[in-house]
């Protein structure tokens, strides 16, 4: 499908959901690349992605023009803002990455552009907030002199299945002129996999309540896990059992961390108060999976008690820093809630991950990662908190080699209920 009509692309934010869909776009379109982040254009440049989204090959042989002054913005036919959309410490939508994008992309809009959005909203800011900084921006009218769309993103970070040449896009814009051509421009990239919504808003909804509904999935199986715990089971035998029913939903346990699920169902929960509605279920299931790394935390730190009643402070290794498995992405993870709970019991804590960032730990979360090759000690207790692949590959020996003979495993992730484990060894799992 050919859907060079000309067309000049400027896409804004490349992390990792603009920098896929900019490598994308480029081998259809004229693509302009723009990141505020100087060193991150520079390691662009020379094809190095710290996402580890793209590989060193595509990444140097792609067409698109690395940018970091927004000066250069002007006189492209069509912006896609990617940046991305917290949450404030009082969980309240942080729209100041879009407000600034927004005006970027204002002070450079020529007449007949189109401005898409891609990042999560709820439901009327694009039109609302974003439509109206554009405007102020650039002199013109939303709808008469530019207009605006939004399309979801769906990026996966670390999914090699699932990339943005595979899935369904959903597009949505301002005049059924302008979702037509998005839908053209979108379905160069993915073979006309496109689904149109009915307007801006509806878009905007859809994507909203697709990570809200996994957030609420998960809570009701961590509260699941807390009452099978209190029976002496592990909520993953009972997962084994129950999912031999054909239409059971196979959502796993555990802490629910990243720029996706644990903050879009805030946007949806802020769009519901802003109605004058009270979004009990929204809430609720952010309140337990909130609560599971506290939960986590007693649980290893009672088991630790059993084991050795007389001992108060436990040395313990947690594997695994990064909110999901095989990616470096330290954004809204969990796993530093564990920590933070286990050392206020008093216990000594090592974390190990062979992915994250050291710089990056150190700086947004205060921790000193142990070296990828460090020396085997004598560790209490060695807690499972992120399924790296090299995690997966433990055996006994290596366990031997890291914790006290009679020592403790906690296996959050479920990676080691199936793996021989030396005699004598405590185990634990949700």
């Amino acid at each position: 499908m050919n859907a060079n009509n000309g067309s000049t692309i400027a896409v804004i934010g490349l992390g990792y959901v603009g920098l896929p869909l900019a490598i994308a776009l480029a081998r259809h379109f004229p693509v302009t690349g723009f990141d505020i982040n100087e060193d991150r254009i520079a390691e662009l440049k020379k094809g190095l992605d710290r996402t580890h989204e793209i590989e060193l090959s595509v990444l140097k042989a792609t067409t698109m023009h690395f940018i970091s002054n927004s000066a250069e913005l002007h006189a492209h036919d069509v912006y896609i803002v990617t940046v991305p959309t917290p949450v404030t410490n009082d969980h309240l939508p942080d729209l100041e990455p879009l407000q600034k994008a927004s005006e970027f992309v204002g002070k450079t809009l020529t007449k007949g552009a189109i401005v898409v959005y891609e990042s999560t909203v709820y439901p009327g800011v694009t039109e609302d907030f974003c439509g109206p900084i554009l405007e102020a921006h650039s002199g013109l009218k939303a709808g008469q002199d530019f207009y605006l769309g939004y399309s979801p993103e769906r990026i996966n970070p670390g999914d090699k299945l699932h990339t943005i040449d595979k899935i369904t896009k959903v597009v949505s814009g301002q005049t059924p002129t302008v979702a037509e051509k998005l839908k053209n421009i979108y379905g160069a990239i993915n073979n006309g996999n496109i689904f149109v919504a009915q307007n801006i808003k509806t878009a905007e909804a859809a994507k909203v309540i697709e990570n809200a509904q996994r957030d609420i999935n998960i809570a009701f199986i961590n509260e699941i896990a807390s009452i099978v715990g209190k029976l002496g089971l592990s909520i993953y035998d009972v997962l084994d059992a129950a999912n031999t029913k054909w239409n059971f939903l196979n959502f796993k346990p555990g802490l629910v961390g990243g720029h996706c699920i644990g903050v879009d169902p805030y946007y949806l929960a802020h769009c519901a108060r802003n109605l004058e509605l009270n979004p009990e279920v929204i809430l609720a299931g952010r309140g337990i999976n909130e609560s599971m790394s506290k939960t986590i935390a007693n649980a290893i730190h009672q088991k630790l008690k059993q084991i050795a009643p007389n001992k108060s402070k436990a040395n313990i290794l947690v594997l695994g820093l990064t909110f999901k498995e095989d990616i470096p992405d330290l954004r809204n993870t969990k796993v530093i809630d564990v920590i933070k709970n286990l050392q206020q019991l008093g216990h000594n804590v090592d974390v190990h991950d062979p992915l994250a960032e050291p710089h990056q730990a150190q700086i947004h979360l205060g921790i000193d990662l142990l070296p990828n090759r460090f020396e085997a000690s004598a560790y209490d207790c060695i807690i499972g908190a992120v399924a790296h692949q090299p995690y997966l590959k433990l055996t006994a020996t290596d366990f031997e080699k890291l914790l006290v003979p009679k020592g403790l495993i906690a296996d959050i992730k479920n990676m080691w209920r199936k793996t021989k484990r030396p005699e004598g060894m405590h185990y634990w799992t949700l």
